[in-house]
């Protein structure tokens, strides 16, 4: 082995050694960026009948605008209910009649919280509740009902068509 090729495989492992440590950084940048939940907001508590894949650190928003994020999540022993915390930004100034909905970005996207704004004349406080919401729709549910409507629906076609005599037979002339 010579000289020149031992400088070129060091010169590689140093050049692997260096991507390697950016990779690490961007990492725990991210990670530390990720885990900071205070974004200045006021927390507001709403509660929901199912909130699949909605985790801490999802966004809230208002018109497709981020406005908040989850900062937590529990279940009310008493109602079963999803209690989720969640903060909105100082400037956004919510109506009580407010509906928050769980909804999600895609197809297969992750799951976040809708704000619609209501009519009402008083606004939601800090640590206040909205009562208006609407819990997350599961794909499969949704899936599993279509397809037991399909079936259902062929199920009585062709018990319909058992009872009906064949077309053109006798039974068809008066």
């Amino acid at each position: 082995m010579s000289a020149v090729t031992v400088r070129h495989d060091r010169l590689e492992l140093l050049a692997g050694f260096a991507v390697l440590a950016c990779l690490a950084g961007l990492l725990v940048a991210a990670m530390i960026g990720h885990h900071q939940s205070d974004d200045g907001g006021y927390p507001v508590h709403a509660s929901f009948s199912q909130i699949d894949g909605l985790t801490v650190g999802s966004d809230v928003r208002l018109a497709g605008i981020t406005v908040g994020h989850v900062t937590g999540a529990v279940v009310d022993p008493k109602s079963f209910q999803a209690q989720v915390t969640f903060t909105l930004a100082p400037d956004v100034k919510l109506p009580t009649d407010s509906a928050a909905i769980v909804t999600s970005d895609s197809l297969l996207g992750g799951k976040y919280i809708a704000l619609s704004p209501g009519g009402a004349d008083s606004m939601v406080k800090a640590g206040g509740v909205m009562t208006e919401t609407q819990g997350s729709i599961s794909l499969e549910q949704l899936l599993s009902k279509f397809i037991f409507s399909v079936t259902d629906s062929l199920q009585k076609s062709q018990k319909a068509a058992a009872g009906k005599p064949p077309a053109g037979s006798l039974a068809d002339e008066p």
